[in-house]
């Protein structure tokens, strides 16, 4: 990891009912970005089946894998012959009655360096993953692969600005965010434009407030009921750590994104703008209660 810059990629899908056409979409998608000079490449959440959170049915734990399993094992395969990086996205099978949303990060080596466990879940209209997916309990992490330290959270994780903070503090150079995010039917013309705008401002401010490079990949189209269903919005980026976006995907359709990081970006960024120098960690204590009511808040320690 001594070059002066390193590659990422992304690889922006449309998900079809079949297993099998998912991995070799990415598989296409993984060649392409290589071939394009990617040294890091992600695919989207759960990027090996359509969203099925969208309703509950005890059939889809059938779609869970084991680590190693099918997808990992391409996985390493392919990483191993290119020479990249992969962030694979899974719906892990731990136990009987145990699953988790994941991604395993493997090396060029095509060894497997570890699994992040999705923290944060959500329960929302046709996002129903609390019936599915047990919170992580492996914390935030940062892999130390052939070309960068890479930190990986996972969709809902990219609204809360702890999880990145945690992940930068643990030397990340870039995280990596593989979702799975859309409209539901009436949005889409209502509030779809401002939903996606907001998406995208708080994965900027994680770069810029963490002095990090953010790369973010969602899927496209419409899955679920014809007359409702969700439709993924797409819009893939990465950004560099002031939020300037380098290279960015369309609403609609497959793509493949590569940009180059510079380390001497990432030094630059931080001594011009030293938010980690200038924390008040003594004050941050409040940050552990779940809201800070009246009671609480005054056995909270905010000296000056």
């Amino acid at each position: 990891m001594n070059d002066a810059t390193f590659s990422v990629g992304l690889v922006q899908a449309a998900c079809q009912a079949n297993v099998d056409t998912n991995r070799a979409n990415a598989d296409r998608g993984i060649r392409t970005a290589a071939a394009r000079g990617a040294q890091i490449i992600c695919l989207q959440e759960l990027f090996a089946s359509e969203y099925f959170c969208q309703v509950e049915d005890t059939n889809r734990f059938g779609l869970a894998e084991t680590v190693p399993g099918p997808s990992t094992e391409q996985g390493a395969a392919l990483a191993k012959e290119l020479g990249v990086v992969l962030v694979v996205p899974v719906f892990e099978r731990r136990a009987p009655g145990l699953y988790h949303n994941s991604a395993v990060v493997i090396d060029a080596t095509g060894n497997l360096l570890g699994v992040y466990r999705k923290m944060h879940i959500p329960d929302d209209p046709q996002y129903f993953e609390k019936f599915y997916f047990t919170p992580g309990d492996l914390g935030y992490q940062v892999f130390a692969t052939s070309f960068a330290n890479v930190g990986v959270l996972i969709c809902w994780d990219q609204w809360f600005p702890e999880a990145s903070r945690l992940t930068a503090l643990k030397g990340a150079d870039v995280i990596f965010y593989p979702s799975a995010i859309g409209w539901l039917r009436d949005d889409r013309e209502t509030t779809g434009q401002s939903q996606s705008d907001a998406w995208r401002t708080i994965q900027r401010g994680h770069a810029i407030a963490n002095g990090v490079y953010v790369a973010v990949v969602n899927r496209v189209g419409h899955e679920g009921d014809p007359a409702g269903g969700l439709h993924f919005w797409g819009q893939s980026f990465i950004c560099d750590p002031m939020g300037q976006v380098l290279s960015a995907g369309s609403d609609t359709g497959v793509d493949v994104l590569v940009a180059t990081c510079s380390r001497d970006v990432l030094e630059t960024q931080r001594r011009s703008w030293p938010f980690l120098r200038d924390r008040r960690i003594e004050s941050y204590s409040g940050l552990t209660e779940r809201y800070l009511d009246s009671s609480t808040s005054a056995s909270i320690d905010t000296t000056e």
